[in-house]
């Protein structure tokens, strides 16, 4: 017998089923990787290159996914990485990339589940910190990241820098010489581990970043061209710089050369070094532009212009996110310029990193512990993300009542523990 109007009409309507988060396998990782390419706005396909290259390349074991209705409708994942902290020690840091959520199922809250997941796991690994680039500003402090390092890029006029037309090279007796792909990978990833033991807020490099930056390895989605290498050698043969760039074809109708250079990255480890290295970029023949890249905004480069006017910033941003998840290990691995005594009370809403900590510190050496006594400063742990690395003052986010100082003078005490002479610089997105 079929049932009456009113039987049929108090039927309940089915419910969809929650989406689900999981850790993704193989045969979901194309899916996955679609989903990524619709989070960021690319076309929604992936060539088979690039999905065995990247499947080669990700640690499935930490790459989540949403599914609904079999769909992959967000992403996360993340890696093992080394941060470089003030005195050149490395920290164990969990690297965060290829967040994104589709623009059908955002504000649901899936990113904040799939990012308590992977913070935890970092954590129960033992890893200090997370790591991040962050795409938009607003999103990750709410998950206690920071903005630990900035960065800039500059323009240059190298009509106007200032600089000898009849320069041929450094004056200190070094040299320069053009190197090939070959040449970089083998001489390369020393060279920048040793740059990287120098520069806070630097993260580690590994084979496939060479692979992909020489164009051993290859993306569909990011089509190659060859730069030129430029290697600095000191009067006594060591490399101690090495810079890349790429050059247009640009020239005006009366066949004068409007050619830019753009700099893919430069590392130098010594003053020295960078020096040479710029003047050589700045000096090549038809170039009348140079883009800088990416830069430390307190790179000596506009300074080393005998008219710094020559150089004009044309981006300045956030860049390296940190959020501490071992806040006795993080405070314990870096150094401290001067002797003194902290007591920090550090919150956080997920209670992975909160409690109250005595850092106990001195120019060999510091200890830090949990403690009973009563803070100096009160902060968030995205505060202590953004102060950890010395490239904020605990004065200005005191300002900003972003630090509670609960004795006086305290804010003023931090920065002289904690702010490096040069600012922290991150050389490379992930």
């Amino acid at each position: 017998m079929s049932p009456s109007r009113h039987e049929a009409a108090s039927v309940a309507p089915a419910v969809a089923p929650a989406p689900d988060i999981r850790t993704v396998c193989e045969a979901e990782f194309g899916d996955w990787l679609k989903a990524v390419n619709i989070g960021f706005l690319r076309p929604p396909v992936v060539a088979e290159n690039d999905l065995v290259n990247r499947l080669a390349n990700s640690d499935l074991s930490r790459t989540q996914g949403v599914f609904d209705n079999g769909r992959c409708v967000a992403t996360f994942r993340s890696f093992a990485q080394e941060l470089t902290v003030v005195g050149g020690a490395a920290i164990p840091t969990s690297a965060v990339t290829n967040v994104t959520v589709s623009p059908t199922h955002r504000r649901r809250g899936l990113l904040s589940r799939m990012m308590a997941n992977d913070l935890a796991a970092a954590k129960e690994r033992g890893e200090v910190a997370a790591t991040l680039i962050a795409a938009e500003y607003p999103i990750y402090g709410r998950y206690g990241f920071g903005p630990a390092t900035w960065t800039a890029e500059w323009e240059v006029d190298t009509g106007r820098a200032g600089l000898d037309p009849r320069w041929s090279g450094p004056e200190d007796g070094g040299r320069i010489d053009l190197a090939d792909a070959e040449d970089v990978r083998k001489l390369g990833p020393e060279l920048f581990e040793r740059f990287r033991a120098g520069q806070p807020g630097a993260v580690s490099r590994d084979t496939r970043w060479w692979d992909l930056s020489t164009g051993a390895s290859r993306r569909d989605d990011q089509p190659w061209t060859e730069p030129f290498w430029a290697v600095y050698r000191s009067a006594a043969g060591e490399v101690e710089g090495l810079a890349a760039y790429h050059a247009d074809e640009t020239w005006t109708d009366a066949k004068q050369p409007l050619n830019t250079a753009t700099v893919r990255g430069l590392i130098g480890l010594t003053p020295a070094a960078e020096r040479a290295l710029w003047h050589f970029v700045c000096s090549v023949d038809w170039i009348t532009k140079v883009r800088t890249g990416y830069r430390a905004p307190d790179d000596l480069l506009p300074l080393l212009l005998p008219d710094p006017r020559a150089a004009r910033m044309v981006t300045h941003a956030d860049f390296l996110w940190l959020r501490v998840l071992d806040v006795v290990r993080a405070l314990e691995a870096r150094t401290y310029a001067t002797s003194g005594v902290l007591v920090l009370e550090v919150t956080d809403a997920s209670g992975l990193a909160s409690g109250r900590y005595r850092l106990d510190a001195d120019p060999s050496g510091a200890t830090c512990a949990p403690t009973a006594s009563a803070p100096d400063l009160t902060l968030d742990v995205r505060e202590l993300g953004t102060l950890y690395l010395g490239d904020e003052s605990a004065v200005r986010l005191a300002a900003l009542g972003r630090v509670a100082e609960g004795t006086a003078g305290a804010a003023a005490r931090a920065d002289a523990l904690l702010r490096t002479p040069r600012r922290a610089w991150c050389p490379d997105m992930f």
